[in-house]
């Protein structure tokens, strides 16, 4: 973390003591500035700012540029909530009493690459409509373009790690992370991951794994900070970990053929997603017209492909989904540049 992405706000001696001494746990280097003149000329830059108590009614009388990641801080009082929320803060912390909360706000801080990074799910409408690979072949298109990591949240899937053909005694799983204990660093996640062709997997080991929603919210809340974009192969089937994750997506690619029992099985699926937050991609050049469709499901199709030739070939070898000229590719094209344009 560089010393311009603290900013701290406060002429109170004390109060720059405690947070330089809770910033130095949390691995932060902060910049203490006495005046809310002279930080205002950092505010934008900064990646999160602590006003002090002391300043906040200055700082709130100057009118800064609404922003996220400003926190009012005090010693032992409760700082003013009217000058908080001028400030438009995000949390108001008393210390000691908020020791723990700081420390964990200014390791995100440092931890995270990203403020946020964009979350997509995958979803088949119907079964054997290949989501799992076009998950794994949207996050590869993905990783082109910046940081992205393929989270499998279907136990019972094909296997992203088998779609790419990683080295089964590469990296972590999601076993490895049931007794993280607490949270779970945007770093230690990324280092910990394996890799192909530049894309972070989190795929299952080879036994049956129960994973509590507590560690789903933890690794997501990490990949989130570690990477720009998240792409997680969903459960067709509704189960706990599916019911966690749906909620969190910021956008949901539905997969489908175009067939009559594939489109009213997609229908079913649709019927628990959030329908605004959907889209649809379709695979086969046979069947119901894919305007039809889209018209039908009440959903925008987002892309069509058509079968690709020599695909289950390739992954059966190791080789991956993704080729640069094919259907497949395409059609993740055409969908990772929607996700841009939403973003």
């Amino acid at each position: 973390m560089g010393e311009t992405e603290l900013l701290v706000l406060t002429a109170d001696d004390h109060l720059a003591g405690e947070v330089a001494r809770l910033a130095a746990a949390a691995g932060a280097s902060p910049r203490v500035l006495p005046t809310a003149a002279a930080g205002l000329r950092d505010w934008a830059a900064a990646r999160t700012v602590l006003v002090g108590a002391d300043l906040a009614g200055e700082v709130a009388s100057l009118g800064p540029p609404r922003r996220e990641g400003v926190h009012v801080l005090g010693l032992a009082a409760e700082p003013s909530l009217r000058d908080a929320l001028a400030c438009a803060a995000e949390s108001v912390l008393v210390l000691p009493r908020d020791d723990e909360s700081l420390v964990r706000l200014l390791s995100d801080a440092v931890d995270g690459t990203f403020a946020r990074g964009q979350v997509v799910g995958v979803v088949g409408g119907a079964g054997g409509a290949g989501s799992t690979v076009f998950a794994t072949a949207l996050a590869l298109a993905c990783s082109v373009r910046g940081p992205t990591v393929l989270v499998d949240a279907d136990s019972l899937g094909a296997g992203v790690d088998q779609v790419l053909g990683l080295d089964p005694d590469a990296g972590i799983r999601w076993d490895a992370l049931l007794h993280a204990g607490g949270r779970i660093g945007a770093r230690s996640l990324r280092e910990a991951l394996p890799r192909r062709d530049g894309l972070a997997v989190l795929a299952w080991p080879r036994t049956t794994t129960v994973v509590p929603s507590s560690t789903l919210r933890e690794v997501l809340s990490a990949a989130r900070r570690g990477f720009g974009t998240v792409v997680l192969a969903l459960p067709r089937h509704p189960d706990a970990l599916g019911e966690e994750l749906v909620p969190r997506c910021d956008r949901i690619v539905v997969v489908s053929t175009r067939s009559v029992p594939a489109v009213a099985a997609a229908e079913r699926v649709l019927a628990r997603l959030p329908r605004e937050r959907a889209c649809l991609v379709l695979r086969g050049s046979a069947g119901v017209p894919a305007a039809q469709v889209g018209g039908y499901l009440g959903i925008p199709v987002a892309a069509t492909m058509a079968d690709q030739r020599g695909l289950d070939e390739a992954l059966s070898l190791g080789a991956g989904p993704l080729h640069r000229r094919g259907p497949l590719a395409r059609a993740v094209v055409r969908v990772a540049l929607s996700l841009e344009e939403a973003s």
